[in-house]
């Protein structure tokens, strides 16, 4: 009979919230009207649930929880305790810090 994995909740902080903006104006579209991540602060903090890890905890942006999922994922079914990582947007990304709770 398979072992069932312990589950943690995870909890995710924004750490830092950056801005190239020279990266903005040479290749964005509009980039008068670019500014630094709205959805974050940074302080702000989101935990999964223990219950469904994979659930996207509410108020947090669907395009960063894209990127975290998967190590979220692996942290809540017992992986890395700490992990620093971010969202996948180039010009002004949002860096995060995952702990295993």
């Amino acid at each position: 009979m398979a072992e069932k994995l312990q589950a943690h909740r995870v909890r995710i902080t924004v750490m830092k919230k950056l801005f190239h903006e020279e990266l903005v104006k040479e290749y964005a579209a509009g980039p008068e009207a670019w500014t630094p991540c709205t959805h974050f602060e940074v302080g702000q903090v989101f935990e999964t649930s223990l219950e469904s890890p994979w659930e996207m905890p509410a108020g947090f942006c669907g395009w960063a929880w894209a990127d975290l999922q998967k190590l979220v994922y692996g942290m809540a079914r017992g992986g890395q305790e700490t992990f620093v990582s971010c969202c996948t947007d180039g010009y002004r990304p949002v860096v995060f810090l995952l702990e295993r709770i």
